[in-house]
């Protein structure tokens, strides 16, 4: 089965499992999820299912992604904040829903690659850096979305507080060994509504950044 028809496939799936934004569906068709997997892994691609991309990380499961952004809610002319941009692939897809995101990852390694695959693509409406997510971007902040690609023990209240007004905040709560479920935060002025929106299996929120490889 050639990718496209795989494609093709995933995306009537999505559909089944709920997913009914048009725009979001659109991205999904739009963004070769092949460029960001590695070489090893381009027979599953369009699997529902994680894949390894290297540091201990993954790029999330198609369904996953496609839940928490339509919980998102993105509309074009939003500013996003991405927490974990991993191999690139939820930060394509939100290239194509909104004005302009703001990428933030840990490994040096998977973000200089991320960030080549992008613009390979043709898309440039995204900043990023290599740096901590649990600190958020508080330079560019107010935010009307936030998402997080990695498990809090809690609502991170410095993230919580870079949105603005009526903005909104999907991520994946609970520890690397116990129940995750995904919430989505809405900022009411100086209160925050919670809704839970299911489990999930992430990978932990770390603070700061990994220590460089010593030269030989």
């Amino acid at each position: 089965m050639i990718p496209a028809t795989r494609k093709i496939r995933l995306i009537l799936d999505l559909r089944r499992r709920g997913i009914t934004d048009t725009e979001l569906l659109s991205a999904f068709e739009r963004v070769p999820r092949e460029e960001f997997v590695p070489e090893a892994f381009l027979d599953k691609c369009y699997e529902d299912t994680a894949l390894p991309i290297g540091y201990g990380q993954t790029v999330s499961q198609p369904r996953v992604v496609a839940m928490m952004l339509q919980a998102l809610s993105v509309e074009p002319g939003h500013k996003v904040l991405e927490i974990g941009m991993g191999s690139g692939y939820q930060t394509a897809l939100l290239t194509h829903l909104c004005r302009r995101v703001y990428a933030i990852e840990r490994h040096k390694e998977l973000h200089r690659a991320a960030v080549k695959r992008l613009y390979a693509l043709g898309r440039d409406n995204f900043t990023s850096i290599a740096g901590d997510g649990s600190l958020g971007w508080e330079a560019q902040a107010p935010f009307a979305r936030i998402i997080s690609a990695a498990s809090a023990e809690d609502v991170p209240r410095r993230l919580a507080d870079q949105l603005e007004d009526n903005g909104i905040m999907v991520l994946p709560i609970g520890g690397e060994r116990s129940e995750q479920r995904i919430v989505k935060v809405v900022r009411r002025s100086d209160e925050f509504e919670i809704e839970d929106l299911g489990d999930v299996r992430f990978v932990p929120l770390v603070e700061g950044v990994p220590r460089s490889p010593a030269s030989d």
